[in-house]
């Protein structure tokens, strides 16, 4: 059975908008507590192209702080149940069973989690239901993750761990068709870790055998390449995801969907069918 999420040979990645729905995330916060305003946000990237949104409650920057679940429930689900209402295919991106539960129940079809089913209850959860679930390497929390990175081989360390989460769905009874993975581009990683990991897209595709999400849309490895605040960030992350692009990535996650869709149209056109 073909994975739903996996690209064909010649086609285009699909192309995950960004909607954070927090007043402290590192390139938005703010813009988009208001539900209405949020969805509006939402839809205009679906119909710029998105295949997926991915609403978020709770800032993942480094440093950031947990967010209690009542708030993150308060700002998500009325989010979801708006963007669905329209039409438009919904990832929460939280790593909390609870919120995950309610943005099911709101129409949301896939988890996106930063500690891949980490938390108690989170992964009978995702058992108990039929969505898509997306497993995120980090090492450490949002918290310590950049304190002090350190790997003897990242590429390795990242594919073993991802790995062993998807034994882990497995033994869980989720079926691979259901899994995406992610190595978590800016999670606990120096950028000379970043960019190898980026390099290795195509390796880890084919290592784990499932499609591979990219999110490296304005993220602080490309600031060195910018002045200025991470909006202006938006070329350079399309050009920095054309590598990534043209070795297979399946999804991309970005802020400037049409931007990206336009990046992810040449690399079908570059890649072999």
């Amino acid at each position: 059975m073909a994975h739903p999420w996996r690209r064909p040979p010649g086609g285009e990645a699909a192309i995950m908008g960004v909607l954070n729905c927090t007043p402290d995330s590192f390139s938005d916060g703010g813009r988009y507590l208001d539900p209405d305003r949020a969805a509006a946000h939402g839809v205009a990237m679906w119909r710029a192209g998105a295949r997926l949104i991915d609403v978020g409650g709770e800032s993942s920057r480094p440093g950031a702080e947990p967010v209690a679940v009542e708030e993150e429930l308060a700002r998500v689900v009325p989010v979801v149940e708006r963007l669905c209402a329209a039409g438009c295919r919904v990832s929460i991106d939280s790593r909390k069973p609870e919120v995950m539960r309610a943005a099911i129940a709101a129409g949301a079809s896939m988890i996106n989690d930063i500690t891949a089913l980490g938390a108690d209850g989170a992964l009978e959860l995702a058992a108990s239901s039929s969505v898509d679930i997306c497993l995120m390497h980090m090492q450490g929390t949002p918290q310590t993750m950049q304190r002090d990175p350190r790997y003897h081989s990242v590429v390795d360390e990242v594919i073993a761990w991802l790995q062993q989460r998807v034994a882990r769905c497995a033994a869980a009874g989720i079926a691979r068709s259901r899994l995406v993975v992610d190595p978590g581009i800016g999670f606990g990683k120096r950028p000379e870790h970043n960019w190898a990991l980026l390099r290795a897209v195509g390796r880890i595709r084919e290592e784990l055998g499932l499609p591979v999400l990219i999110g490296i849309s304005r993220k602080s490895l490309l600031a060195p390449l910018v002045e200025g605040p991470p909006e202006r960030r938006d070329m350079v992350s399309a050009l920095a995801a054309m590598g990534p692009l043209l070795a297979g990535c399946d999804i991309l996650r970005v802020h400037d969907v049409a931007l990206h869709r336009q990046a992810a149209a040449i690399a079908a056109r570059l890649t072999p069918c």
